[in-house]
């Protein structure tokens, strides 16, 4: 116990040191707002809240490219001219809300601003366009999801190309490279009211607690911060919607099947095949939850994360590997992806 407590406290002085406040990256941008709302002859009014928060540092080196183009976004797309802030009955002076706060294991970035807001309409239409959906699926398609396809490669709503926007280049590599540090980024908005974007990201990027699971003969680790929980059902409790996608009903929702012996090709031992009694793991990201069905629990562990070469493993739903105590390599599951390839088949 002596011994444990010993090392866990070296671990915790270690990653400390790790640790760097969110304000050295929040104090270059004044300079980046003040010059683009004098090119645009806008008026912005930056407010920055806790940029005492601290951060893992590899996660600190990440996150500024995707901020910066979030920014130059809300000051270009987002707040209006002063003039059409007056003839909509608002300040001229817009203003543009920079906040750092800790939950739980993670840390919460917003990017807020009080602008003319994401019409999903103009969405719609550009979606079209662009043959990125068609006028049926975006029928019954909720406003939030259809928000979404600004993070499409391609996809700009800008009217005329210029030194800031209308490349359709930038929200997806905004996504992308969030989503390289087992980020997400959700976005809240009201047209003629602003616009929120809310990041998520891990604390730290070296150690995380994870649920070890085992499908067939394979080992893999799930995120213990993407895990909400996990129960035993028997396989006569998988229904199906139309015959085509899977789902359980867990208490009062229902949620969909994810088997990951199918997301990564693993052929089923026999044995497991027509086993009664199957574990779900229940995932979840933002506001959604999936079932994840795999053959045995293994435990929790606390693992060190180490990433994997791209050239060599490019595998959608990876996202780095750890080496377990007796020498066992084990793939670490990247839950964003997974859940993104499995909500495409259910669209």
């Amino acid at each position: 116990e002596q011994l444990g407590r010993v090392t866990n406290d070296l671990q915790e002085a270690v990653m400390k040191t790790r640790m760097v406040p969110i304000g050295t990256v929040f104090n270059r941008f004044p300079r980046v707002v003040r010059d683009i709302a004098k090119n645009r002859g806008k008026k912005v009014n930056l407010i920055i809240k806790g940029e005492e928060t601290e951060l893992d540092k590899t996660v600190i080196e990440e996150i500024g490219d995707p901020m910066v183009h979030l920014i130059r976004n809300a000051v270009d797309h987002g707040i209006e001219e002063p003039e059409k802030r007056r003839a909509a009955g608002k300040n001229e002076t817009g203003n543009l809300i920079l906040n750092a706060f800790h939950e739980g294991n993670h840390i919460i970035i917003e990017i807020e601003d009080d602008g003319a807001g994401i019409n999903p309409e103009v969405i719609k239409r550009k979606a079209i366009e662009k043959g990125l959906a068609t006028e049926d699926e975006l029928k019954n398609m909720p406003d939030n999801e259809i928000v979404k396809f600004i993070f499409k490669a391609g996809f700009s709503t800008a009217e005329k190309v210029t030194d800031i926007s209308g490349r359709g280049v930038g929200m997806d590599v905004v996504k992308s490279n969030i989503s390289k540090i087992n980020g997400i980024v959700d976005i809240n908005t009201k047209v003629n009211e602003g616009t929120k974007f809310i990041i998520k990201l891990p604390l730290t990027l070296a150690i995380i607690n994870s649920l070890l699971v085992k499908v067939a003969d394979q080992i893999f680790a799930v995120p213990l911060a993407s895990v909400i929980e996990s129960v035993k059902i028997s396989a006569s409790d998988i229904g199906s919607i139309e015959g085509k996608y899977e789902v359980i009903k867990l208490r009062d929702s229902v949620l969909s099947v994810i088997r990951l012996n199918k997301v990564f090709d693993i052929s089923e031992e026999e044995n497991t095949a027509k086993k009664n009694k199957l574990f779900v793991v229940v995932i979840g990201l933002a506001e959604e939850k999936f079932a994840l069905i795999v053959d045995e629990l293994l435990g929790q562990q606390e693992i060190v994360i180490k990433s994997l070469n791209h050239k060599i493993v490019n595998t959608p739903g990876i996202a780095g590997a750890t080496i377990l105590g007796d020498g066992k390599v084990v793939l670490i599951i990247d839950v964003a992806t997974i859940i993104a390839n499995s909500r495409k088949k259910v669209i």
